[in-house]
């Protein structure tokens, strides 16, 4: 089980950046632990580190996948319907400031708009941040239902039918997809258990 600080520096050293990034380390901690989120916090963002120790073999750039994960819900507001080009715009920013290579800038950029879920991802390492980030639905029912049960709380404006409704339309999009998990890994790991939580949500 790595640290924080242990993950952070590993990528931020790993893909070239200068310094040591505690500014920057210092105002992602902030962002996840700001009091209107409840789910896209500094648990959730625990949580993908972890993820990330258990695929990081499968990575073609595992320093980008890694900054990617820490950025990839940096900028969370409910409301807001540009939250991942925020946090890829922040991690382009900072990575630019640092003198990190304009290719891998690129590539954390794009891996951060992977975490949109609007299409499947394609490359390999899109593929793996994608599942690290889809992995809650494949938790034991008890964080599950501790999961939506955040969701809720992010989304406690929304009148109770309304969530209910909206709510149902994207766990039965999951459900409706050949394949929740890209990669053979979280698949084999978590696809059973996460068709289990969501046919039971939206039962």
């Amino acid at each position: 089980m790595i640290g924080r600080a242990d993950s952070w520096q590993r990528a931020w050293r790993g893909i070239g950046a200068d310094g040591d990034g505690d500014e920057v380390l210092a105002g992602l901690l902030a962002a996840y632990a700001q009091p209107h989120r409840h789910y896209h916090t500094l648990q959730h963002l625990d949580e993908c580190l972890q993820g990330f120790e258990q695929g990081r073999v499968l990575a073609l750039h595992p320093h980008e996948v890694e900054l990617a994960l820490w950025f990839h819900d940096a900028v969370y507001e409910v409301k807001a319907a540009d939250n991942e080009q925020r946090s890829a715009d922040w991690a382009a920013q900072a990575l630019q400031q640092a003198n990190v290579a304009d290719a891998c800038i690129a590539r954390v950029h794009a891996l951060i708009m992977a975490t949109c879920h609007r299409a499947l991802p394609v490359s390999a390492d899109a593929q793996l941040l994608v599942d690290i980030d889809l992995s809650i639905l494949g938790a034991a029912p008890a964080r599950f239902a501790e999961y939506e049960r955040q969701i809720r709380q992010e989304y406690a404006y929304v009148p109770g039918f309304l969530f209910k409704r909206k709510r149902g339309e994207i766990l039965r999009g999951f459900l409706d997809r050949p394949r929740i998990y890209s990669t053979a890994l979280f698949h084999d790991r978590l696809e059973a258990a996460a068709r289990a939580n969501l046919a039971g949500a939206v039962a």
